[in-house]
């Protein structure tokens, strides 16, 4: 704890850059509140360097062939494998994730890069033969240029790898503006990514806050956008990247319902509820955070599920042991516990109250104040309603709210009056309640008696409603159209052409 925090900076051209814009902030681990690095912050002289490094870049890259692209994704894909545990380790260290949980973000972000290498397949176009007498016609996908991405620090590295790796295999540049909170395995995949191969100036990264996200956002030499993160700055990113006529992909906040019928299995209900909620201290945006109980369901489930969130095992995350590791940032704890005083207030039962957690008992180093992590334990509220703070509004951390409700059709209403749409998921024995949940619900990735229904790497990622802003969904077919743009060739040669002027409009002859 005593040890020097290490100086974090920029990655331009190949290279690890300090930065110069005098600002920088402190990197927490937040088992032990310790001070383990100092990250640069970037201005836009520093965005501007690293986006005309990029900028440099694209022509040659561009002209590379999807094949040779893929073999670098390939050897990239080799080096991931050798190291997944080492980028495991630097999440855990500095997000407070634990330790088999950061391993399966890891793996998750692998599988994107898995799809990228098949980039040749992706990128073939259609074509079609005598279109007209003598005339051929096809389609080709091409670049963009330089692309940007913006991502949050509840997922370092894979929600980076949602982006990057088919932007890259695409033929594109990339800036990439990773969280301040935790931003180490974005400089560790830099330099796997350079001795897989790839070029200098293909990939780079800034450190940074607002003053980085909007040079990127008003730079004209950024042709896109993909975001990840809350629903307020999501809308910003949007409207402001559009307005300066760069493609856009922001996806936002969530409010993840889990609707339990009466047939559901009481026992695989509550591992699923716990898991999913608690998991990753509820800080990912396809935690379930209500539960939707259906009938008398919730007299069956409630028991088991309060003496489950009480036998919690909150953990420094590097013990293998641990469910459930710190909150990110002491701010993030104090917004977390301040819902919780709504709730309270606002009539909630609360069940299971994560404020009274001790955190001397997670771990050697680990106390109850900031100087020793940033610990809360898990959180059951019963008999929430609709109109409370706590149902409304995003926590992003470990409180799990129970709704009840006397039917299914009352459960599929309250999910589509929300204004999130982000994941949501049923556990029911009935086929008929689980086609008509799947066809009827209006949110975008659902699950049937799967708790976290996050999409497999050639399906993509994205939610409806104010979860997402933009057209197209994170990774698989959508993220290559999102990073190529389509381009109509027709094509015809002299001898086939017939004499004279056309003064109307071209038709099938």
């Amino acid at each position: 704890m005593n040890q020097t925090p290490a100086s974090i900076g920029h990655y331009v051209q190949g290279q690890t850059l300090n930065g110069t814009s005098g600002r920088a902030q402190d990197v927490f681990n937040p088992a032990t509140g310790a001070v383990t690095g100092r990250v640069a912050l970037a201005n836009r002289t520093e965005v501007d360097t690293a986006v005309a490094a990029a900028q440099a870049a694209f022509p040659a890259w561009a002209d590379t062939s999807p094949l040779r692209r893929a073999r670098v994704i390939f050897k990239f894909l080799e080096l991931l494998n050798q190291h997944r545990d080492t980028l495991a380790r630097m999440i855990t260290a500095e997000h407070g994730k634990v330790f088999t949980d950061a391993q399966g973000e890891v793996t998750r972000g692998i599988e994107i890069v898995e799809f990228a290498t098949g980039i040749p397949q992706l990128l073939k176009g259609d074509y079609t033969e005598q279109v007209s007498t003598g005339i051929d016609n096809w389609t080709m996908r091409q670049p963009l240029g330089v692309v940007a991405g913006i991502t949050p620090f509840n997922f370092p590295v894979m929600v980076p790898m949602w982006m990057f790796p088919v932007a890259i295999a695409c033929g594109n540049t990339f800036v990439l503006k990773p969280s301040p909170i935790d931003p180490s395995p974005s400089l560790f995949m830099a330099e796997l990514l350079k001795q897989a191969g790839l070029p200098d100036g293909v990939f780079n990264v800034v450190q940074g806050d607002k003053e980085a996200v909007d040079a990127l956002l008003h730079h004209p030499d950024v042709k896109a956008i993909s975001f990840v993160g809350s629903t307020p700055i999501a809308n910003y990113i949007y409207e402001t990247g559009a307005h300066h006529g760069k493609r856009v992909q922001a996806l936002g906040g969530a409010k993840n319902h889990m609707v339990v019928m009466p047939d559901a299995d009481v026992n695989q209900v509550v591992d699923a509820l716990i898991g999913s909620a608690y998991g990753s201290a509820g800080e990912r945006c396809m935690a379930i955070s209500v539960a939707v109980l259906v009938g008398d369901v919730a007299d069956q489930i409630m028991p088991a599920l309060v003496e489950r969130t009480k036998s919690l095992k909150v953990l420094n995350g590097t013990n293998l042991a641990a469910e459930m590791g710190p909150i990110v940032t002491e701010a993030a704890r104090q917004r977390i516990t301040g819902y919780i005083e709504a709730g309270v207030m606002e009539g909630a039962q609360l069940l299971v109250d994560g404020r009274g957690f001790d955190g001397t008992q997670a771990g050697e180093g680990c106390g109850t104040d900031t100087s020793g992590g940033f610990w809360l334990g898990g959180t059951l509220f019963d008999h929430v309603t609709p109109e409370m703070k706590i149902y409304k509004e995003e926590i992003f951390g470990p409180v799990l709210c129970c709704v009840r409700v006397p039917d299914f059709a009352t459960a599929v209403q309250l999910i589509n009056d929300h204004e999130f749409g982000n994941g949501t998921s049923c556990f029911t024995r009935d086929g008929n309640v689980a086609r008509e949940f799947a066809r009827r619900i209006q949110v975008g990735m659902v699950g049937i008696n799967v708790p976290i229904p996050v999409p497999m790497a050639w399906h993509g990622f994205g939610g409806w409603k104010r979860s997402l802003f933009g057209d197209m969904h994170a990774y698989g077919e959508e993220g290559v159209r999102f990073y190529t743009k389509q381009k109509s060739v027709m094509q015809r040669w002299p001898e086939s052409i017939a004499k004279g002027a056309e003064f109307v409009m071209p038709t099938s002859k």
